[in-house]
């Protein structure tokens, strides 16, 4: 085949000689070449293929699925493990106890009923369990639970075989026996255990019979493949349970176990030929109870290894065939294939000749290829890349005033390089503020105001580059953003403008479920005034309701209202009693007056700037407040800037829960760390007290008289103190001493209330309610063997 290919290409190359390098020589060797560097891989990579399934490959597979075999094995076990766990467990019921000699299961038809449930349970807690009994023999009328209750005095025989089950001198064990003595042939696998669990005299079995079939299931997850065998051996010999239909004198049983006695190994592997075919055999031991089993399972290698050699002879012979069929083609494609090179070489060289100074055609082709790819490539990346990053920077810098000295040519014309048109267009500036960030139910939270901002801003885009020709976002990442939109001269955008707060409002309302204050500027000819328009909508955006509803605010319409809305009256008496009830450490007061002077200053139509600065106010006082108590206030709020942090926050629940939290707990915390010490000696005394005189009639009042101490506080410390009420705490003393009393000594029930001081009917009550049972019962329990 070889020599047919290389002849077939000596003539190919012989025929395109005498056509010089005009004709693409070098194409058409590079052609054959590629034919056969790309043919021969598939041929080579067949024949290793083929010898890798017989020789490493085989190996690999065989040693796969002995450690299969090994692992489906440990599961088998792990199987029959907990079925002689959970017949142990019943066998050590007080359930299975002596109780059931001579009982008369007739009249107590009660305990029989409970019994055959408790089987149908263990009966139902394995698939493989056909059946569950109990047979009760010793020298009393047999009795069997099968499950149901039967005896067996009518049939001696089968009283026989389930009497065999208590002479076996074992206390546990598996035994492979017919429980019909019409078919003495009919075995099952059964696992007994004697009752009571470990009693020199049991008069009773408990025994599970696993059903043949599921147990040949079981065994034949151990050969994965058809024509195998597996099988279990008790270490004597005999056939315990197999998923075959041979027995064990079957001849390939036979030459099996004569294969796995020769190792004298408890373990292992080896391959055994059988009829003209290779077995893999993979045996092991299992331990059970007193004895042990030996696991075989038997697979034939041709069905493990049959699938990988046909592939390989089919990728050998489908290589072959594929090298000659190209061989016949390529005298054919190098006709026509280099018809489309050739117009190629004629668009990048003209008529010019090529030369062998310059290479080959694929070499210029590839050159002149890189070369305007990678130009093209870094032209596009820089303008896709870096042109929408540069335009933010510049309107960023224009917003803020960082582009005063430039002049409005200069700003026309560097608008104009980032692809903007704006000769004859005018300028508007829109301010965007969100509110609400501290309602919203789980979709965010307060610190994610970068997040919910680049949601908004994305929003602002997508509905600006619908209504505008021209515009661009700006994210200041604290719940606002700014939007500059270029529209042309001559043309009214108010409706445009309105139709498109109207839906980013929307949109915000139900995604982002915040509300939002647009501010829009009046339109500016040159783009010199775009940085006071845009301190003018921030200004504007500070003007509207402090109630947290949608905003619109057009500049226009603002100048031509003039100011004319009402003051706002600043809550003095709020103020003093909200600062009096922190100097006296009245958490609760305190928080609620807070709570009512912010409702006061953001009344209904309320600006967001005016309760702003009433709360600066109440900082103020706050604060003056904080150094007349003696406390230095940059110690107490580690030199923070609160007037900072509090002039950056517009939505009253974040107002309120900033100023609980970083000014009035602080403040709380420091005068009550003052006191603390006294009032934790003055409960420890009042513990004391509590328990030398548990015994007495006792009450908050009279403790609170003997420390001196109000009884509201006391109770109140008490709590904050030991954790515990003052009732609980006496309680649990009083229980205690109770439960003493009972344990180690001899007084009436009634002497031991009194003692504790308790009446006897009130302390039984209790006594039942903390502990779960009245104190007689208690001490029955308590009391020694």
């Amino acid at each position: 085949m070889q020599s047919l290919l290389y002849g077939r290409l000596r003539k190919l190359v012989h025929r395109n000689n005498g056509k010089g390098r005009a004709k693409g020589s070098f194409y058409r060797k590079s052609l054959i070449m590629m034919l056969i560097v790309t043919s021969v891989p598939g041929l080579i990579t067949g024949a290793l293929v083929y010898g890798m399934a017989g020789g490493k490959l085989k190996n690999e597979l065989l040693h796969m699925h002995n450690k299969q075999i090994e692992q489906r094995a440990r599961n088998i076990d792990a199987q029959l493990t907990n079925l002689e766990l959970m017949l142990s467990h019943w066998a050590f019921d007080t359930k299975f106890d002596y109780s059931l000699t001579g009982r008369n299961f007739i009249r107590d038809f009660e305990r029989a009923r409970d019994i055959t449930k408790t089987l149908l349970v263990m009966q139902g807690s394995n698939t493989m369990n056909k059946l569950v009994g109990l047979y009760l023999g010793g020298d009393g009328q047999p009795v069997l639970f099968d499950p149901e209750y039967d005896t067996l005095t009518s049939t001696p025989d089968q009283a026989a075989i389930y009497e065999s089950l208590l002479a076996a001198g074992k206390v546990a064990y598996w035994t492979d026996m017919s429980f019909n003595p019409q078919r003495p042939v009919s075995k099952e696998l059964t696992l007994v255990h004697q009752i009571p669990g470990g009693s020199l005299k049991p008069f009773g079995a408990l025994y599970i019979r696993l059903d043949n079939e599921k147990v040949g299931d079981m065994l034949r997850t151990m050969t994965p493949y058809d024509g195998g065998e597996t099988f279990l051996l008790q270490d004597n010999g005999n056939l315990f349970a197999s998923a075959g239909a041979g027995g064990s004198e079957s001849a390939f049983v036979v030459r099996l176990k004569e294969g796995i006695s020769s190792r004298g190994t408890e373990e292992g592997s080896f391959l055994l030929e059988w009829n003209g075919a290779t077995f893999t055999v993979t045996y092991g031991k299992f331990s059970r109870i007193a004895d042990s089993w030996t696991y075989v399972s038997a697979s034939p290698i041709s069905s493990i290894t049959a699938p990988v050699v046909f592939i390989s002879k089919l990728i050998f012979t489908v290589s072959l065939s594929a090298l000659l069929l190209a061989a016949v083609l390529a005298w054919f494609a190098s006709r026509t294939i280099y018809s489309p090179i050739k117009r190629l070489m004629n668009v990048l060289l003209g008529e010019k000749p090529l030369t062998d100074g310059r290479g080959d055609e694929f070499s210029l082709i590839e050159r002149q290829w890189i070369h305007l790819n990678s130009e093209s490539t870094e032209l596009h990346t820089r303008l896709s890349e870096q042109l929408p990053y540069v335009k933010e920077s510049f309107l960023h810098q224009l917003l803020q005033g960082y582009l005063y000295a430039y002049s409005e040519d200069n700003l026309l014309e560097r608008m104009g390089r980032y692809r903007w048109k704006v000769n004859n267009h005018r300028f508007i500036v829109l301010y965007v503020q969100l509110t609400g960030i501290a309602s919203l139910e789980g979709k965010f939270k307060y610190g994610d105001e970068g997040l919910v901002t680049f949601a908004a801003v994305n929003m602002i885009e997508e509905f600006a580059a619908k209504h505008f020709e021209q515009s661009k976002a700006i994210n200041f990442h604290d719940l606002a953003a700014g939007l500059l939109v270029i529209v042309p001269k001559g043309v009214s955008y108010d409706d445009e403008l309105a139709s498109f707060g109207e839906e980013l409002t929307h949109a915000v309302n139900h995604i982002l479920n915040m509300r939002l204050t647009i501010a829009i500027s009046e339109p500016s000819d040159g783009i010199a005034q775009i940085p006071l328009f845009f301190e003018e909508v921030k200004h504007a955006a500070n003007q509207r309701y402090f109630n947290n509803e949608n905003q619109m605010i057009a500049m226009g319409t603002l100048h031509a209202g003039g100011e004319g809305a009402a003051e706002t009256q600043y809550p003095f008496a709020l103020e003093r009693e909200f600062i009096q009830a922190l100097r006296t450490g009245q958490e609760t007061d305190a928080y609620e007056l807070l709570r009512a002077f912010l409702a006061a200053l953001s009344h209904a139509g309320a600006k967001a700037v005016d309760v702003q600065q009433g709360m600066l106010h109440l900082l103020g006082s706050v604060q003056h407040a904080i150094m007349v108590s003696g406390i230095q206030p940059n110690r107490l709020f580690k030199c923070a800037n609160m007037y900072e942090q509090l002039s950056q926050i517009r939505e009253p629940q974040l107002i309120l829960a900033w100023f609980q939290n970083k000014v009035c707990a602080p403040f709380l915390t420091e005068l009550g760390s003052r006191s603390d010490y006294q009032v934790k000696r003055l409960i420890e005394q009042a513990m004391v007290y509590l328990q030398h005189n548990y015994m007495k009639d006792l009450s908050l009042d009279h403790c609170a008289d003997h420390i001196g101490m109000n009884p509201f506080f006391l109770s109140k410390s008490f709590k904050q103190v030991t954790g515990k009420n003052f009732i609980d705490y006496l309680t649990g003393l009083r229980m205690d001493k109770a439960k003493e009393l009972l344990r180690e000594s001899g007084l009436k029930i009634n002497d031991v209330a009194e003692q504790v001081g308790y009446q006897h009917s009130y302390f039984n009550r209790i006594f039942k309610k903390l502990e779960g049972m009245t104190p007689s019962r208690y001490r029955e329990l308590s009391q020694p063997e």
